[in-house]
C-alpha cells in the first residue's frame, strides 16, 4: 500500500506561495527520498539534503536572473531579481524556510519513510 507523500514543510509553501513550480520541484525532491535505500542515514535527514541542495539551485538560479537583469539594465527586472534572490536565501536559511520540519520529522518517525 503506498504511503502519503512526504509533506513539504508549511513555512516553505508559505515562503515560495507565488512560485509554485519551485514547491512542486521541492515537492519531488521529497518524494525522491521515498525511491533512496539509505543504510547509514535516516530518511528524515536525507529529506533535509535534499532540500538544501534544491532550495540552492534555486539561489543559483536567482543570482543568474539577476546577473541578466544588470547586463541588460532592466531597473524593474533587477529590483524582482533581487527580491527572489533575498527570498530564495531566506527560504534556504536555517532561521527561514528550513527552520521547523516538525511535519517532515513526525513523517518519517512515523514509520512512513521506510
Amino acid at each position: 500500500m503506498p504511503h502519503a507523500m512526504p509533506p513539504l514543510p508549511a513555512k516553505l509553501r508559505e515562503m515560495l506561495k507565488d512560485y509554485p513550480e519551485h514547491i512542486q520541484a521541492l515537492q519531488k525532491c521529497l518524494i525522491s527520498v521515498l525511491d533512496e535505500n539509505p543504510v547509514l542515514t535516516h530518511p528524515f535527514e536525507m529529506a533535509v539534503w535534499f532540500l538544501e541542495d534544491c532550495l540552492t539551485s534555486f539561489i543559483i538560479e536567482a543570482s543568474s536572473e539577476l546577473d541578466t537583469a544588470n547586463a541588460a539594465s532592466d531597473a524593474d527586472a533587477i529590483l524582482r531579481a533581487e527580491q527572489k534572490l533575498r527570498l530564495m536565501f531566506r527560504a534556504r536559511s536555517g532561521n527561514g524556510g528550513m527552520k521547523g520540519m516538525h511535519e517532515l520529522w513526525d513523517y518519517f518517525h512515523e514509520g512512513h519513510g521506510d
